[in-house]
């Protein structure tokens, strides 16, 4: 017995469909055995003569008068064989088609289920080589009809859902945005008769499914969207891939905002549901948590959790190791060698890539503001030296600095050269902490005038 007649014999257990049995004559136990024989006959002809053993596979359906286990098992057989082996998706269709009919009575529903997401998956998978999109719709469709004619709404579900990330996965964001609207449509109908944790649990699904595809297209704004309505589910209990997905996805949202610590708490979820549901997605996400975590300036490694300690001496996670060493360090230069030596790790990912830019600019920037300490007055072509950078890039660097107050100077555009008014800084801060002093003087003068003219008045209602 294989691999796949140990499932069916597993699968036999589960669950019945209430039928009467009764023990058969030797007549019937004759055939039984005549038509096993039939079948691991055709089985043991698969890999030598394909074409012979669905022939045989044929007979024993052609035979199956009423419909039996070892029919249904007989068209499982054909169907993987014209598809995987023969290459004939039409014919393999036909089998698959007929194949559904004995899911109504024949086996039992927990070994149905199996049988139907198997075959979906190598439909799908791409095992029998690149397939048609009408191909992967026919098969679907048909499993579709014969799960509505046999009222098994949960599996009808599953099945849509895994339809839907096959039109993620290729790409087709028309077929799955039809798709998407009609699971929705089914979701509000069905939910009348169920908890709202089941119907908490499939919105979360279909956000999962959404959210990837506006992240795939761009569109921040539904993104946005998307992720505000996952997050006021409270009724659910999603699988942690579920939320591991949202949260990527968001983390990736408030990149696009800039809005570092908000990505670097959904990238820390991410990377712990990725974590319990044991997917190795969780070595990407860590990769974007660390890089959320440095565009912080917080000098917290993110190594040092519980969660992300076990990864720091990964392969793939300790070029990033070394990065947020370099990065706390401020040295400039070391990072930046950490990012050439290591682009398969780092730049290769495009996400990653996209974002290197404002690392560096921040590290540089506070390369610069540690450089200048000791200076009143520096050539740009000589900071521009110290960062390996561009007179243009260490001026736009300057500007910015200036701007928010992190450095009070000036630059000389004529001589190209950065004047530092330490001076005036210093009286500026003078001035500042006289004026918070003489407030805090005038706040505790109105105190001790209000409490004496409140006692004057009690005194005076009092006579």
């Amino acid at each position: 017995m294989d691999d796949e007649d140990a499932e069916y014999m597993q699968g036999s257990d589960d669950e019945d469909y209430g039928f009467d049995y009764s023990d058969g004559d030797g007549a019937d136990e004759a055939v039984s055995v005549d038509v096993e024989n039939m079948y691991y006959t055709a089985k043991s002809k698969k890999e030598e003569s394909p074409e012979q053993a669905l022939k045989e596979f044929a007979a024993i359906v052609d035979q199956d008068e009423p419909m039996s286990d070892w029919g249904f098992k007989a068209l499982k057989q054909s169907t993987k064989l014209l598809f995987l082996v023969l290459h004939r998706p039409n014919d393999a269709l036909k089998a698959y088609t007929r194949l559904l009919a004995y899911t109504k009575s024949t086996v039992t529903r927990n070994y149905a289920e199996k049988t139907i997401n198997g075959i979906l998956d190598y439909v799908g998978g791409g095992k029998g080589g690149p397939v048609e999109v009408t191909v992967l719709e026919n098969f679907y469709q048909a499993t579709k009809d014969a799960l509505q004619e046999a009222r098994n709404e949960r599996l009808s579900a599953k099945t849509n859902l895994k339809l839907a990330k096959l039109w993620l996965d290729r790409g087709e964001y028309t077929r799955l945005s039809k798709l998407i609207r009609e699971l929705y449509a089914v979701t509000e109908a069905s939910a009348s008769g169920e908890d709202q944790s089941q119907k908490g649990t499939q919105l979360l699904e279909i956000y999962a499914l959404e959210i990837q595809m506006h992240n795939e297209m761009r569109n921040y704004k539904k993104l946005k969207e998307i992720y505000n309505a996952s997050n006021s589910i409270r009724s659910a209990i999603p699988h942690p891939r579920i939320m591991a997905i949202i949260k990527e996805c968001g983390g990736k949202m408030w990149m696009g905002e800039r809005q570092w610590n908000r990505a670097s708490e959904d990238f820390f979820e991410s990377f712990r549901n990725y974590d319990e549901a044991g997917l190795p997605q969780r070595i990407q996400v860590l990769k974007y948590l660390v890089l959320a975590n440095m565009l912080t300036g917080s000098e917290v490694n993110p190594f040092d959790s519980q969660e992300t300690k076990p990864y720091k001496s990964d392969p793939q996670i300790k070029a990033m190791t070394d990065l947020v060493d370099a990065y706390q360090r401020r040295e400039v230069h070391t990072a930046e060698k950490i990012i050439r030596d290591n682009r398969s790790t780092i730049m290769d990912d495009g996400f990653i890539r996209s974002h290197i830019g404002d690392l560096l600019r921040s590290l540089r920037t506070q390369y610069l503001i540690d450089l200048i300490k000791p200076y009143t007055r520096l050539e740009l072509s000589f900071l521009a030296k110290q960062l390996n950078v561009d007179t243009n890039e260490v001026e736009e660097l300057l500007i910015d600095l200036i701007l928010e107050g992190k450095i009070d100077g000036k630059i000389d555009q004529v001589n190209m050269r950065l004047e530092l008014d330490k001076q005036h800084g210093l009286e500026r801060r003078r001035y500042t902490a006289l004026d918070r002093w003489t407030g805090a003087l005038g706040r505790v003068h109105g105190a001790v005038v209000g409490k004496s003219s409140s006692s004057n008045g009690r005194d005076a209602s009092d006579a």
